[in-house]
């Protein structure tokens, strides 16, 4: 029988006593499971903040590990209580504490955070949840086992701060750890190189790793537990009539992800669609009833009557702006352009050219570090350089949007309607998404309009 991977997220762990809702849906399934869990709740957060503070400040760390010991002890006092089995857990915890501990003294003794430890000091949030739930799930008599990525030899291309699983050398090992008939528990986030370095998945990447682990096994399904009824036609926030979407290709979920559906991380088809096996999307809160997926994601093209699934945003998008007398056909630009930013690897999410003018977009992390790069950028004749920031991207999503006659004039219609002035749009770069760029001001009023010209029936 294949089995089953299935993933845990922070907002899945946000109190000890949240473990009780896993062990439900454990026990819903009646069989050998491999479950990856991401951090509790906001601990990735705090690794990042002790890393800043931790090149200037040592007594920083002596006070972080403390707090960080007694947040792992109010966990697991609040499940076991026999003294000897309470106090072997500690011990263990009290290790990965220390092991942590000596990272942070590294960074204050070399007065900087070299990207090799930060990705090993992130990989201990996932490192503790694992360990822990582990423990509680044992205690109530699961047949479990917490396996690491690095006992898994789950191989990565080395790349520091965004790997990628390296197939080819992870699925032998991998397969063959996981392939006994129990539960086994996987810290997400993060696999280790060839040479055994921790290599982070980027900023959510528990989804990722999930996904890979689900690759390497030819597993029947990618089961993702969140606290939310899976994809909506919009940010329920935004629109209370929004509606859960109950199946979605591969393209049109990555799509959304990459346009800011917190849902899924955006590459978490990446490792699934070749072998064709399902994401099936839960809510934790509604496990009353057993396992009823809320969103189904597979290979199947469904294309609905008014064709868009989905509208979503994202605000991680800043544009640097180059102008001037044909800079958007200057040749060499762009390959100046590229080179000077693959040196601090900064990755262009989107470009938009015309005579004039060059748009290229960065995520809100990379757009200062990028302007730094590009404003003195030497070229011939004159051009300026600009860094716009407070924008939203705004995408519809769905299969068929290229085919249908009257989708974008009914987009535009509607924002338009709103007295909403739209900077950018993009239609053709994929089949199944229309996007656009407004000011951050006006993002909740465009979604509100999009949502009610599509969904309003």
């Amino acid at each position: 029988m294949k089995k089953i991977v299935v993933k845990f997220g922070g907002s899945n762990l946000k109190e000890s006593r949240d473990i009780e809702k896993l062990l439900q849906v454990i026990q819903y399934y009646h069989r050998p499971l491999a479950i990856v869990v991401s951090a509790f709740y906001g601990v990735t957060n705090l690794l990042l903040d002790i890393m800043n503070r931790a090149r200037n400040d040592e007594k920083d760390i002596h006070q972080f590990s403390e707090r960080l010991s007694e947040m792992n002890e109010k966990i697991i006092s609040a499940y076991i209580t026999d003294p000897q089995e309470k106090q072997a857990i500690l011990k263990t915890l009290e290790q990965r504490s220390l092991e942590l501990k000596r990272q942070l003294l590294g960074i204050n003794y070399l007065g900087e955070v070299p990207e090799f430890i930060e990705d090993a000091v992130l990989s201990f949030g996932e490192k503790f949840s694992a360990l822990m739930i582990t423990a509680v799930l044992q205690h109530k008599g699961v047949d479990c086992e917490e396996v690491l990525p690095e006992d898994l030899k789950l191989i990565t291309d080395g790349e520091l701060g965004n790997a990628t699983v390296d197939f080819d050398l992870a699925a032998p090992p991998v397969s063959e750890r996981l392939k006994a008939d129990k539960v086994f528990i996987i810290p997400g986030f993060y696999g280790v190189s060839r040479e055994g370095r921790k290599t982070i998945f980027g900023r959510g990447g528990s989804d990722y790793s999930a996904a890979a682990i689900a690759n390497c096994l030819d597993a029947e399904s990618l089961d993702i537990w969140k606290d939310v009824d899976g994809f909506q036609s919009a940010d329920p926030k935004m629109v209370p009539n929004a509606v859960s979407i109950p199946q979605l290709n591969y393209g049109e979920a990555a799509e959304l992800a990459y346009f800011g559906a917190k849902i899924l991380h955006p590459r978490t088809v990446e490792p699934l669609q070749d072998k064709k096996i399902p994401i099936r999307i839960f809510n934790i809160n509604k496990i009353g009833n057993g396992i009823k997926p809320l969103t189904i994601i597979n290979d199947h093209i469904e294309i609905t009557d008014h064709v868009v699934k989905s509208v979503t945003y994202s605000d991680d998008f800043s544009v640097i702006r180059f102008s001037g007398p044909g800079v958007g056909i200057k040749p060499g630009l762009m390959e100046r352009v590229t080179r000077r930013l693959g040196e601090d690897r900064i990755n262009i999410k989107m470009i938009f050219n015309s005579n004039t003018f060059m748009n290229l977009y960065f995520s809100q992390a990379d757009a200062d570090r990028a302007y730094l790069k590009l404003k003195d950028l030497p070229l011939p004749g004159f051009y300026t350089v600009e860094l716009m920031k407070e924008l939203s991207t705004i995408a519809i999503v769905g299969c068929g949007l290229s085919e249908k006659p009257g989708i974008a004039a009914r987009l535009f219609r509607a924002v338009a309607d709103a007295g909403i002035n739209v900077k950018t749009i993009s239609s053709g770069a994929s089949d199944i998404t229309t996007y656009f760029v407004v000011d951050k001001t006006d993002r909740e009023e465009a979604i509100r309009a999009i949502h009610a010209e599509f969904f309003s029936n």
